[in-house]
């Protein structure tokens, strides 16, 4: 069965790169993963489809100009509306709603606060087909200086509600779990019965920007922080810094070409079962 994602749900990364064939060679060497190219050959530039396991997990995207950078789509049954809906709670459209061939319709937007995010229609690409799994992606959390204004923003414009679970301020998309439970994780509730509360409805968090620039940080799923951290580095990146929370272990990684995403391993209480 395909995962699909419903109305508001975070549903795919990739990460926009100057220099792709180096960029595959760096992601490919880190996470394992393999590469399609999804664009015609007269494309102006080419997109790369990473898979892992035979499963798509993100994208590598190729532009002439501008910073690497690594972007965030949400699911949206309507991409145009979505899109206008935005543009009157004050945010900027970056780029219209066009179609992606038979893959889908999306849009970039600019919120309020001047942070990045995307829009998805599905068509053909319904979004990443493995997630939480090491070497794939796990959550998009928002770091932005001002909590309330995002809350305020993004629960008008999404089905998001926002819960203090302890560990962040996480959002929720109320229903979330049931679909992946009557879908493609039929077990969910019961691998997760020590987390918290609500949690197989969390798609990610809202987080104080702290010493991370605001905007959508990008996590991805590691077996061992530090041994993937290492082989950054070897690969040509840098480690900002590491950290550990009540449920992980963390490394801000910026990779050769300047974009910044956060390595996880999960590392869960003692009485975690």
């Amino acid at each position: 069965m395909n995962r699909t994602y419903p109305h508001g749900v975070t549903c795919w990364v990739d990460v926009e790169q100057p220099h792709l064939d180096a960029a595959r060679e760096f992601y490919g060497g880190l996470l394992g993963w393999s590469f399609t190219v999804a664009t015609p050959p007269d494309a102006p530039g080419r997109y790369l489809v990473a898979s892992l396991d035979g499963k798509d997990v993100a994208g590598l995207a190729e532009v002439a100009e501008g910073a690497a950078s690594w972007s965030t789509y949400v699911a949206v049954d309507d991409a145009d509306a979505c899109a206008g809906k935005a543009v009157a709670l004050g945010a900027t459209l970056v780029q219209a709603p066009a179609d992606v061939g038979t893959a889908g319709r999306g849009a970039a937007l600019r919120d309020p606060e001047g942070n990045d995010i995307r829009l998805w229609q599905a068509g053909r690409r319904l979004g990443a087909q493995l997630t939480n799994a090491p070497g794939s992606w796990n959550f998009s959390n928002l770091h932005t200086a001002d909590l309330d204004a995002a809350q305020r923003f993004y629960g008008e414009l999404f089905p998001w509600r926002f819960v203090d679970q302890g560990w962040a301020t996480a959002i929720i998309v109320p229903g979330y779990g049931d679909h992946l439970e009557a879908t493609v994780d039929p077990g969910i509730r019961t691998r997760q019965a020590d987390a918290p509360e609500g949690f197989e409805d969390v798609i990610g968090a809202v987080v104080a920007a702290g010493d991370d620039p605001p905007g959508w940080a990008v996590v991805l799923t590691v077996t061992d922080r530090d041994a993937t951290a290492s082989r950054a580095v070897e690969l040509g990146g840098r480690v900002l810094r590491s950290f550990e929370t009540d449920y992980t272990a963390e490394a801000v990684v910026r990779d050769p070409q300047g974009a910044t995403l956060t390595l996880s391993q999960f590392t869960p209480p003692d009485d975690w079962t």
